[in-house]
Order: structure tokens, then sequence, then C-alpha cells
């Protein structure tokens, strides 16, 4: 986090964290902090996931290692859904959010050290379905976490805090595979380590002020009622708009290479790593200044509408791109865009859960938005580009992020 909080001047900094509270809003202190855990969330699985279960698996048995990784994704997919909505809806029950981060920090991270002892691929799935039990235990209440404690007028301030979530992820992976720990036969307790001291720090330093209104259904119920107990119009739209940009996001994350090779043969993995790792970093400052415009327009939703337009036209300049300029202009548009969407979307979806006392649980139903398109990307793919091309599914997924911006764009002006 150091190098975000570097570009403000320091006393600035020091004053945001020293100056009396207004009325009605949260601290940067905890906000700082918690987007600091948030970020430990991702640490704790896109290292893992994305290099060092490759390589742990490749280690066991070359000849089966993308069969088991295609079972871990699926099977873990399944786990990850099915243990958010469990445990968002146990710290909803128990009205302790707190209690529930700890212990799925402490679980997920005794397992994530116990994945190198695994004697086969099956104890490895096993364990990975148990560990993403424990990693979920701890994500689906601290989502909730921040809706019990962030006001309307911090959602984009927040929005923004969680962009660096993605880029800290990332970072953790360049970290642990360096050359300085390439002997380093237990890098999964490394990775522990990072995800134990940016977790921690908001459990036991964070200390919230108090927002008894958040927990009042008077004070977010948007068109839900007792008599009326099915989601909210706005909460539909939200969830879907979410869920078409995350299918284009996760169909472009897992393909990038595969294209710009078809484009280039020379374009090599550290070009498209490079890319990527730009994309990231430049998404966390635009992120949080548009989030802070959101919070200061009173334009919660603007912002969301415009970036998944902007998706769309990256797309479209991907499918049309005559040259490796253009293509990858293309990209970093929509890398950009999308990433900017997700982060925000993530903050203002709070606006428009139906009810408090369900909240943990309702951010367990969006979360199918990040697993449901990793089990439909591959098929999609499958079908139009050995016959079509990467042009026609760029056009595909440019139709889903424009239709994502339609949705919202229709949206209720209640929120």
């Amino acid at each position: 986090m150091a190098w975000f909080f570097a570009v403000a001047p320091r006393r600035a900094a020091a004053t945001a964290l020293t100056d009396p509270v207004p009325p009605g809003r949260q601290s940067p202190r905890f906000m700082y902090l918690y987007a600091l855990a948030v970020s430990g969330g991702a640490v704790a699985y896109m290292p893992f996931l994305t290099l060092l279960l490759p390589l742990r698996v490749s280690a066991m048995n070359k000849a089966e290692v993308l069969t088991t990784l295609a079972i871990a994704a699926f099977v873990g997919a399944i786990s990850a859904s099915l243990s958010n909505i469990l445990f968002g809806w146990a710290s909803d029950v128990t009205r302790r959010r707190r209690i529930w981060i700890f212990g799925g920090l402490l679980l997920s991270s005794a397992l994530m050290v116990s994945m190198p002892y695994a004697g086969d691929t099956n104890v490895l799935i096993a364990l990975i379905v148990c560990w993403q039990f424990g990693l979920n235990m701890m994500l689906a209440p601290l989502a909730a976490w921040a809706g019990d404690t962030i006001p309307d007028v911090q959602k984009g301030m927040l929005g923004g805090l969680l962009a660096l979530a993605p880029a800290l992820g990332a970072l953790s992976g360049a970290i642990v595979t360096t050359d300085m720990f390439a002997g380093f036969a237990q890098r999964e307790a490394l990775v522990a380590l990072l995800v134990l001291c940016m977790v921690a720090p908001v459990l036991f330093l964070g200390k919230p002020v108090a927002m008894p209104h958040l927990m009042d259904a008077k004070g977010v119920d948007i068109g839900r009622d007792d008599d009326n107990p099915k989601p909210t119009n706005p909460a539909i739209r939200m969830w879907l708009a979410r869920l078409l940009v995350q299918i284009a996001e996760a169909s472009l994350f897992a393909f990038l290479l595969l294209w710009f090779r078809s484009l280039d043969p020379r374009f090599g993995e550290n070009d498209a790593a490079s890319i990527f790792a730009i994309v990231l970093g430049l998404s966390v400052f635009v992120a949080l200044g548009v989030g802070t415009w959101s919070d200061r327009s009173a334009k919660p939703i603007m912002p969301l509408i415009l970036t998944a337009s902007l998706a769309a036209v990256g797309l479209i300049i991907m499918a049309w791109a005559p040259n490796m300029a253009f293509a990858i202009a293309g990209y970093v548009l929509f890398g950009l865009a999308s990433s900017i969407f997700l982060a925000l979307h993530s903050s203002q979806t709070l606006r428009v859960l139906p009810r408090p006392h369900t909240r943990g649980r309702d951010l367990g139903i969006f979360n199918l938005t990040n697993t449901v398109p990793s089990l439909i990307m591959p098929w999609l793919t499958m079908a139009l580009v050995p016959t079509y091309g990467f042009d026609a599914l760029f056009i595909l997924l440019a139709g889903l992020a424009f239709a994502a911006s339609i949705l919202l764009l229709t949206m209720s002006r209640r929120i």
C-alpha cells in the first residue's frame, strides 16, 4: 500500500487520519485498512490459482496437468459459490462479522500452508475444496462488513479503493515467483503470511465509526417488503450487468495471450504481463478519482454506465484492429474500463440490496457473477473462435457490455 499513499502529500494524509470524522461519514483510517484487507483476499487466491497451483500440479503429474487444473477450477468454483452464500448468511444470523473473518483467515491460511504436503492430485483437489470454504468464510463477511459501516456518500471512494485488490493480487504473484523465492519449496506459506499481514490490521486496529442507520431497513429498502419478498428491480439489473461484464473480462483474461500471438507470433508472455500490470496500476488511480467524483456529484450509477460502454468500444476496436498498436490500444481501453466498472460496482451494489439483515447472504448471491463466468467462458470461446475467429468473440462480448450499460441506464433513479 505504501506506493499508493506516497502519491498524496504527506501532510494531507496525516491530516485525513487525525482530523475528527464528519458526522455520517466513516473514518479514512478504517476505509484504508478495509481496502488493505480486501486486497489481502485477492492475494489469498490470485497467485495461488494462477501460478503456484499449476506449478504444484505439474510437479505431481505432468501428463494430467490440464485435466487436474480443469477439475480443480470446476469444483473450486462450486465450492466458492456455495460457501460464500453460506458464510454470508451465517454472519447475518450471528450479527458478528469479525469473528467469521478471523476464523476464515486462520482456516484458509492453515490449508494454504498444507498444500505442499498433498501426496497426489486427488488430495490436492480435496484441499482446494476445503480451502475455498475457509477463504469464503473470510471473504463473505468481509464484503458485508462494508455495507454495515460505510455510508452511501462514501461508496464511490470505497469502490476506488477496492481497485487496489486486483493490482496487489497481481503484484503478489510477481513477488512470490521472483528468483529470490525460486528455490523456496513452500511459497504457499509466503502467500499465507502476506494475507495475514494485510487482513489482520482491520480486525484489530480498524475501529469503524458506528453506523446504526445502515442496519435500519427503512433507510435502505428500495422495493422489498414483507408482502413482496422478492429481489428489487435495481438489484436484479445490477446483478445481470455485472454478470455480463464479468463474462467479457474472464474471456479476455484467459485468452489474451493467444489473441496477441495470433496477430504477432513474436509477442511474448512478458509483453502480455507488462500490459496487464500497466492496466491494473492505472485503474487504481482512475477508479479512485471517478469514485470520489461520483460521491461529490451524487451520481453513483453514471460511472458504471460509462465504463460498461467504454469496455464495449474497446472490444470493438480489438475486433477491428488492423495491427498490434490498435490491438493494444483496444485492450487497454477495455481493461481500464472493465476494471473500474467492477471495482465501483462492488461498492455501489451495497445501495441496492433489499435488507440489511440479509446483506451477507445477498452479497453471496451477487458473488455468483464472479464464479459463473468461469463455467460459461470456455464453452463460449470454443463455440466461436475455431470457426469464426477472435473477431466474432469480441463482437459478442461487446454486445454483452453494451447490454450491461443499457440495463443500468434504464434503472430506477431512486438509488
